[in-house]
């Protein structure tokens, strides 16, 4: 079974390449339907796959560039990308991306870099997870209460509206974003992205796993537009990386390029997936995910807390990640292959009524 394992020429270890391509296609795939490049699934699913921490950062931000990349394309054919918000963040994510990155070597050669990454990612994952829930209820609440008055649900509400008190900051310049419907300071993206681009550099996410939600609760764009304008910036910030982890070394090439076979697929169908599961169909789904890869994290901190269990732990953790990456896979084919039925069904039944016309 030696065909199945590749040596990975700078890292310097075999790998089972099988495995890189699956989590390739199921990322992509999850990547592509909630708008961001995935890393806070393939940073921790390399490392579990024995990568070390700084390698699974690097090689992960350069798959994760192309993947997006594709995404972006497929996007904007469907007008979900606002092209200048996107561009605005990249002077932000630029400067937060590279002193991440710095931080991170600075790790390395104290040896903390998988301490403090790891409990990063956690504490990231909470915050995120009960920002995305809390909006859920929020949300819900409102609705109805507005059923209970005898008003008419807004569809286009959200549970938590920071956005509405940020854009009260009227710093110039003030820019008008059409595609996604806002007018705010040009500070408020860049300040954001400067965030998200630092978190890209020391947890080896493209920022999306922040960015997509702080789009939508900070900035007010619509979820559908915030996806396709976040793997954009993605796709900007993972060119930006692969060249920085690449310069420092820390980059396996044959790996991002074994995952990019499975990636560009799944990207693909998890884009046009997004047609059909709009709004809070796909914040409640990133939260389940969200929630998941926390507690992936959390068995291999506990893990290296207790050693005589660190094979059933290592084992759960492993399982837990690939059983979220298939579930949530397979929940997202499923609605795509709804979509695309109905989507051809009603495309004969017009062409129907035209004939009988």
């Amino acid at each position: 079974m030696d065909w199945l394992y590749i040596d990975m020429p700078i890292a310097g270890f075999p790998i089972f390449w099988p495995g890189l391509i699956v989590l390739g296609f199921g990322v992509g795939l999850i990547g592509g339907f909630f708008g961001m490049g995935g890393g806070w699934m393939v940073t921790p699913g390399l490392n579990i796959l024995g990568f070390p921490m700084a390698f699974a950062i690097g090689t992960d931000i350069t798959h994760m560039a192309g993947k997006s990349l594709i995404s972006t394309l497929r996007h904007g054919r469907f007008g979900n990308v606002d092209y200048r918000l996107g561009l605005i963040m990249v002077f932000g994510t630029v400067g937060g991306f590279e002193a991440g990155a710095q931080l991170v070597m600075w790790l390395e050669r104290i040896g903390k870099v998988d301490f403090y990454v790891r409990h990063g990612y956690l504490v990231l994952l909470a915050l995120i997870a009960w920002l995305v829930f809390t909006d859920i209820v929020r949300k819900r609440r409102k609705d109805r209460e507005a059923i209970a008055a005898g008003r008419q649900v807004d569809s286009l509400s959200t549970g938590i509206e920071w956005h509405k008190r940020l854009h009260k900051l009227r710093i110039p310049p003030i820019v008008h974003f059409k595609q996604a419907g806002i007018r705010c300071s040009a500070w408020l993206p860049i300040g954001v992205s400067f965030i998200t681009g630092l978190l890209a550099g020391v947890l080896g996410i493209g920022g999306g796993l922040i960015r997509m939600p702080a789009l939508i609760y900070l900035i007010g764009c619509p979820t559908h537009v915030a996806v396709g304008t976040d793997l954009f910036e993605v796709a900007i910030s993972g060119l930006y990386g692969a060249g920085s982890y690449s310069y420092k070394g820390r980059t396996e090439l044959l790996a991002a390029l074994v995952m990019l076979v499975g990636a560009s697929v799944g990207a693909q169908i998890g884009t046009v997936a997004t047609k059909y599961v709009r709004g809070y169909g796909i914040r409640i789904f990133f939260g389940i995910a969200v929630v998941g890869c926390a507690v992936s994290i959390v068995f291999k901190l506990f893990a290296d807390a207790f050693p005589s269990a660190r094979s059933l732990l290592d084992l759960s953790a492993t399982v837990l990640i690939l059983g979220l990456v298939t579930s949530l896979s397979l929940y997202i084919l499923i609605r795509f292959i709804q979509g695309a039925r109905q989507e051809l069904a009603m495309k004969r039944q017009s062409e129907s009524a035209h004939a009988v016309r």
